[in-house]
């Protein structure tokens, strides 16, 4: 998705060895004020508010209704079982839909504001986009952990640390109710004093709550939120009454160009519709991109970011 991100998601960018929060900026910021770049640094996660044309939000909510096979108008469709077990068990039955590269998901990827703000976060131009997938969540109907999760995406005992970052494009309200991110801030920012006081054989995949606070990031249609993989973080159920929430992954890391296998994989993984071979994602085994859509038009920049031309 490649920095550290969901576990097996993507390889580690080699040639990045500055973790995030110490970056000292050399380009100007595009979209990020001074106050969101502090807040990025100290919080471990920053929101981009209408990050893509409200147009791209309202075709893709009905293209992910459709490829899920769901009516937005009968909630006695929303239930049916994934069609694929993870072996990542806590994203079992979260809504995760394995479409990976559509016309609709690649238009998002190549806007311009979203790009900018990832040469904000990386500090550098040169960037790959990640071929990650959606996310069509109705509401929790069986009992189970009414707070949802809360954990880190990549091994918190490596030394030097891991370095990614990921992000959510909102596709409808995200609310309390509705449920969504959730993270835990001041342990980002106090991770080293708070690490001194856990036993040498703490979880490092999941951390140990006690005296930590949870914050439940609210968002709009067309919001995206950014965050370090270092940020514990997780997913609110959805305890709304008959509201559905919808997202799609995008993040941007350090082009490899001269990775030919990887470039070479990515390139195939557009041309054919294809889903990462990764143990993260399951994949759809109806194939539905490759029987009902057509390999995505690329702007200039988004054959930059897909790395089918060089920067």
């Amino acid at each position: 998705m490649q920095p550290a991100l969901k576990r097996d998601a993507h390889p580690t960018a080699s040639a990045v060895t500055t973790q995030l929060k110490d970056i000292q900026k050399t380009l100007p910021l595009r979209v990020l004020s001074k106050d969101d770049w502090q807040h990025w640094i100290t919080k471990g996660y920053v929101i981009v508010r209408q990050a893509v044309p409200q147009a791209n939000v309202e075709r893709l909510v009905e293209l992910l209704w459709r490829f899920d096979e769901k009516d937005p108008s009968d909630p006695s469709t929303w239930y049916a079982p994934q069609r694929r077990e993870h072996k990542m068990k806590e994203l079992n039955n979260t809504g995760m839909l394995e479409i990976y590269n559509h016309q609709y998901l690649w238009d998002n990827r190549m806007e311009k504001r979203i790009y900018d703000v990832f040469v904000d976060i990386w500090d550098r131009e040169d960037l790959w986009v990640t071929i990650d997938r959606a996310n069509l969540n109705p509401p929790k109907k069986v009992k189970g952990n009414p707070n949802g999760f809360i954990h880190w995406d990549v091994d918190t005992s490596i030394r030097p640390m891991p370095i990614g970052v990921q992000a959510v494009l909102s596709l409808k309200k995200q609310d309390g109710d509705v449920g969504g991110f959730q993270c835990v801030p001041e342990l980002f920012e106090h991770f080293d004093r708070w690490e001194k006081t856990q036993p040498e054989d703490r979880d490092p995949m999941h951390p140990d709550m006690t005296g930590l606070s949870v914050v439940n990031i609210d968002m709009e249609p067309g919001d995206l939120m950014i965050f370090n993989s270092l940020l514990a973080h997780g997913v609110r159920p959805n305890h709304s009454d008959n509201r559905v929430r919808m997202a799609q992954y995008i993040s941007m890391h350090p082009a490899e160009y001269d990775n030919v296998a990887e470039r070479e994989e990515r390139i195939r993984l557009w041309r054919e519709l294809d889903s990462p071979k990764r143990d993260a994602f399951p994949g759809d085994p109806r194939e539905w991109e490759k029987h009902n859509a057509t390999t995505a038009k690329l702007t200039p920049l988004g054959e930059k970011l897909l790395g089918l031309t060089a920067w």
